[in-house]
Parts: C-alpha cells; sequence; structure tokens
C-alpha cells in the first residue's frame, strides 16, 4: 500500500510516499480501508519532532491523525464492527498512520460514521470533536448560561468547539480575524473579537472557560485573566504538566521537568484563583459515538475549508501551516 511517511525529523522536511506492505491486524483490531483523512496542526508538530519528549516515534513512520474509510477485515475478538461497517476515527498514540490507503485500529478508537454526512466529512471530525469534547465536557463539564472563550474560532478546533459549547448551553465569545465573522457567527459565537484590530483582555471578564490554542506566552497570561475566580483555562498548546505527565505514565524525572515548565502558569492562575490544565486530546470511541449522535441530529456540523487529492498531501500539509485555513482541510484518497 501507499503512505506518507517521517523519514526524518525537522521543520524542512516533507513527507515520503513510501510502499508498504498491508497491516496486520491484532485480535482487538480492524482493517479498515482509508477513503478519506485530514490534516491536522498536530501532523506538523510531529514531523517537527517538536512532541518527542512524550511522543518519541522511531523513524520512518506513517503520519496521520484522522481517517474516515470501510472496515475490510476484522480481528477475531472484535465484537463491535464488521466488514464492511463505515467508520472514523483518531487512532491511538503509537497508532496513527491515517495517511495511508488502509490502517488497523483497535475497535475502541472507532465509531461508526455519521449517517448523513460524507466520508470526507467525517474524516474531518475524529481529532477536532473529540479534543472539544474533552475539554468542553469532560475537563470543564460545562453548564448552560456558563461564558467560554474559544480562541481561534474560524480554525479546525474552534469551528466544532462553538457549535459544541451553544449545544451545552453557554455564551460564546471567539477570536477570529474580519474576514471571518459571519463564519463563526453562523456557528453561533455570541461575542467576535478581530484579533487584529481588538484586545479581547480589554473587553471579556468573569469567562468560566477558557479553550486556550495560541503559543504565545502573553496571550495565555490575558487568558488566565479573564477567567473568573474558579474558572479553568484548558490549554492545547502548553505547557505541559507534571500531572498530564503522570497521566500518560512519563517516569519521574519527566513529570519534574513539565512541571518546571508549567510553574510559571501555575503561579499565576494560584494567584488568581483560577484552575490551568494541559489537554491532549486521548482517542475514545464511546465519546466519537456521541459526537455522532449530534452530528446526525443536526446539531453539529463539519466545516470544510479545502480537499486535496492523496497525492498532493505535503502541500496540504503547507497549506494548514499557513495558519490560513478555515475549517478542517481534508485529503481525499477515493
Amino acid at each position: 500500500m501507499k503512505a506518507y511517511q517521517v523519514k526524518r525529523y525537522g521543520k524542512k522536511e516533507k513527507l515520503v510516499l513510501s510502499d508498504l506492505p498491508e497491516p496486520t491486524v491484532k485480535d482487538n483490531e480492524v482493517l479498515v480501508k482509508i477513503h478519506a483523512t485530514a490534516i491536522n496542526l498536530l501532523d506538523t508538530l510531529i514531523k517537527n519532532g517538536d512532541f518527542k519528549i512524550f511522543l518519541p516515534y522511531k523513524t520512518p513512520f506513517t503520519n496521520g491523525h484522522d481517517m474516515a474509510g470501510v472496515i475490510t477485515k476484522v480481528g477475531a475478538n472484535v465484537s463491535k464492527f464488521k466488514v464492511g461497517d463505515e467508520v472514523y476515527a483518531r487512532p491511538s498514540d503509537f497508532s496513527i498512520g491515517t495517511f495511508a490507503e488502509s490502517i488497523a485500529v483497535n475497535e475502541n478508537d472507532l465509531a461508526l460514521k455519521p449517517k448523513n454526512i460524507s466520508m470526507e466529512a467525517a474524516a474531518s471530525i475524529p481529532l477536532v470533536g473529540l479534543t472539544s469534547w474533552q475539554a468542553l465536557v469532560e475537563i470543564a463539564k460545562v453548564k448552560k448560561g456558563q461564558k467560554v472563550f474559544i480562541q481561534a474560532g474560524s480554525g479546525g478546533v474552534g469551528t466544532f468547539a462553538i457549535q459544541l459549547a451553544k449545544y451545552l448551553g453557554a455564551f460564546v465569545a471567539t477570536t477570529t480575524s474580519a474576514t471571518n465573522v459571519e463564519m463563526v457567527k453562523n456557528l453561533g459565537a455570541d461575542v467576535i473579537i478581530d484579533y487584529r484590530n481588538e484586545d479581547f483582555s480589554t473587553l471579556l471578564k468573569d469567562y468560566d472557560v477558557v479553550l486556550h490554542s495560541n503559543r504565545e506566552n502573553l496571550i495565555l497570561k490575558k487568558s488566565l485573566q479573564i477567567l473568573k475566580p474558579g474558572g479553568v483555562l484548558i490549554s492545547l498548546t502548553g505547557p505541559p504538566t507534571a500531572e498530564f505527565a503522570k497521566k500518560i505514565g512519563l517516569g519521574f524525572p519527566f513529570q519534574i521537568l513539565m512541571k518546571l515548565l508549567s510553574m510559571s502558569v501555575n503561579r499565576i492562575a494560584k494567584k488568581l484563583k483560577v484552575h490551568f490544565e494541559f489537554l491532549f486530546m486521548k482517542a475514545d470511541g464511546k465519546q466519537l459515538a456521541e459526537i455522532s449522535s449530534l452530528i446526525e441530529e443536526g446539531k453539529i456540523r463539519p466545516i470544510i475549508d479545502r480537499v486535496f487529492p492523496f497525492h498532493e498531501t505535503n502541500e496540504a500539509m503547507s497549506y494548514v501551516e499557513t495558519g490560513r485555513s478555515k475549517g478542517k482541510v481534508i485529503v481525499k484518497l477515493i
């Protein structure tokens, strides 16, 4: 099968199209023929080597974290799915590799594809859907009437998180450029801030939740300051915390390192009487199935910017790296 692999870590490196044998299927896995995948900023960060400290993939490896396709083979112990099922998933860490024609996936990472959307639309959902769910439902436990600030509302996570927050009954503020105001308004945003001309920290206050996705330290500090006492900031960009290191099974030295990395932000959070948490989403088929129900009920709709053919996977990666995409960027295989 054909697959795009990371042969060497580096910002200037491109993925390499390779010929690989079909994946072997373990007893608790299914083999999926991939119809579509999606490009995420995470794919770039993995390729660059930015996450080697806690995701030490040994090169060469196949990149890619989102997929939708059809099951062609099932392992001996698989009970939830059968050959021919249309499914989608964000495979678990160390089992990634959706920039390929086929992938073996643990059945616990899978969910049936929503019936009312295409393979391309389904491939846009898993990573951003699970990230939003784990931030807003699992960690923040957003309730009706709460105020939620979602940064980068026109991005992949932002477009999904706005819709989920509104479904949960929240009042939602977001940032975007002037050209994307109508789009995020149509997704349900109540307050829209043009980040190029306005400072959100002077316009927002007493928020319950911040979903933080900006890599600038100043933005992180400002985001903490708009929370009311007892509020929570969930960061997708770091710094990682000691609690996170312990949760994913890293040893004591790494826990100490991440405690040091997050010491400054935790000190500020403590002073403001708010909570800081780093989120690196995990694969979860059950949560994805709940997301499927919301999509089939019309509560949430996928937002797609562009669809690239498989042979332009590197071009799709470059496009995402510009930071200008609105919603998700898809690579279509079939």
